[in-house]
């Protein structure tokens, strides 16, 4: 079995982030999406850093900045990978 944090911290040094950091905090639900595939829909929805990501609830959350330099939240959902929330902090 592989380690969350190191996979999430993987994950986000994917995206470029050299001072992010990443973690898995509750556990996905067997029938979610993984990590690597909620940061590639972060990714695709123009994240360019993620400072954190983490299960919860019923998808994956996290924060992270864009290519316009600012910093955002995301929700994405667990089973379907939709972004159902972007929002500017």
């Amino acid at each position: 079995m592989y380690n969350k944090k190191l996979t999430a911290a993987l994950a986000v040094a994917i995206l470029g982030s050299g001072s992010a950091a990443a973690i898995a905090a509750d556990k996905p639900g067997a029938d979610w999406i993984t990590l690597e595939q909620a940061v590639e829909k972060a990714k695709a929805a123009g994240y360019t850093e993620l400072h954190g990501i983490e299960a919860d609830d019923d998808g994956w959350e996290g924060e992270g900045m864009k290519q316009d330099g600012k910093k955002y939240e995301f929700s994405i959902d667990g089973k379907t990978g939709e972004v159902t929330r972007d929002k500017q902090e």
